[in-house]
């Protein structure tokens, strides 16, 4: 039988949840930034920053799109998608052009320099594997928890929006 705590006992460690140390929004903003730090090393050698590398990602995966679902993908609005397609585009590596379907939507495309690169990057998820210390299935399970937080928490920040009538 475990004793109950007294209600001091219950006061401290509730106030513990209240040190930065204890919370696990900081420790991903932690990673996230020593991440963006070790990405900042890797891909200055490709001439991109990390968010210039996400786009290509996704257009290496996916092929043209409209800027709406390149958008959709990297979870990004359009006010901060537009200067970063402008850098890419000025580099020589996408393309923006209006959709003959549809005037109101832009159409992203990789250039050949913009094909072309995807060559050189394939190095750069191996070195970002090295630099963690994991191992591949480390790396999948964490993947996973961090896809299953996500979902959750995307979930309960629409339960917690308030109602629009």
């Amino acid at each position: 039988m475990t004793p109950t705590p007294t209600p001091a006992a219950q006061e401290n460690a509730e106030e513990n949840w209240l040190r930065l140390d204890s919370q696990i929004c900081f420790s991903l903003h932690a990673a996230s930034r020593a991440f963006n730090g070790v990405y900042r090393v890797i891909l200055k050698e490709l001439g991109l920053t990390y968010p210039q590398y996400l786009v290509l990602l996704v257009l290496w995966e996916h092929g043209e799109l409209p800027v709406k679902k390149l958008g959709e993908h990297l979870r990004l609005d359009s006010g901060t998608l537009s200067p970063l397609l402008k850098r890419l585009e000025s580099a020589g590596l996408v393309r923006r052009e209006r959709s003959s379907r549809d005037e109101r939507s832009v159409e992203i495309r990789l250039t050949e320099e913009g094909t072309a690169l995807r060559e050189r990057a394939l190095r750069v998820p191996r070195r970002i594997v090295s630099a963690t210390g994991f191992d591949l299935d480390e790396i999948r399970d964490l993947r996973e928890h961090l896809d299953q937080l996500t979902s959750a928490l995307d979930a309960a920040a629409l339960e917690e929006e308030p109602e629009r009538g």
